[in-house]
């Protein structure tokens, strides 16, 4: 028990480097100061282009995958079924949510959630991204397609049939990916969420 506590530790550490916050550095902004306030991929690209938020994105999902994969590295709890790597896998995310590196502002968690289950249960990625790019196209909604996305997680480890320690690690990171976005259910309520308009449905076959 105590690797366990240590090894979840050091995931979380590793979850707290943020991708934009350590790039955003590199080029002397930080991003919390523009758009929604977030740390994430989502501002990241609206405040600072493509090519920017992709490095972020790559930078939150192999902090994920690392912090996921502590366990077999330190020869505590190498099978991807024990509690160690969903733990590390947790903690990464809340790290990436309230980073202790800077000032526990960070991100929503999706993409660092997404490296920890690519390593757990990488066969539920599929049916993940389905629903995410189904709802993005279909609302242009960031917010809410990642809350779906995460929501799904726990349908999908059902039918492929999970232990029950992958099934309770799908339902925390479904809640917790929920209540992460809890600004952006307010601001749908409101009519105040930023839709992406050209990856929408309902634009593809407008004249331009």
């Amino acid at each position: 028990m105590a690797a366990v506590v240590i090894n979840t530790f050091l995931a979380y550490l590793l979850g707290s480097v943020s991708g934009s916050l350590v790039l955003g550095r590199l080029r002397q902004v930080d991003i919390r100061k523009f758009g929604s306030g977030n740390a994430g991929g989502t501002n990241a690209l609206r405040a600072q282009g493509f090519k920017f938020a992709l490095c972020v994105v790559i930078i939150d999902v192999g902090k994920g995958v690392l912090a996921a994969s502590l366990p077999g590295w330190l020869q505590w709890g190498a099978s991807p079924q024990s509690i160690a790597p969903l733990s590390c896998a947790l903690a990464a995310v809340v790290g990436h949510c309230y980073p202790v590196w800077h000032g526990f502002r960070g991100g929503k968690g999706a993409a660092t959630a997404v490296g920890g289950i690519l390593v757990i249960q990488p066969l539920a990625l599929v049916p993940m991204l389905a629903t995410w790019a189904l709802c993005l196209v279909l609302t242009g909604w960031v917010g809410l397609s990642t809350m779906l996305a995460g929501i799904s997680l726990v349908p999908v480890m059902l039918w492929l049939d999970a232990p029950r320690e992958q099934l309770a690690f799908a339902i925390a990171v479904a809640l917790f990916l929920v209540f992460t976005h809890r600004s952006n259910i307010r601001s749908m309520l409101a009519g105040r969420e930023y839709r992406f308009e050209r990856v929408r449905l309902v634009n593809w076959f407008k004249r331009r």
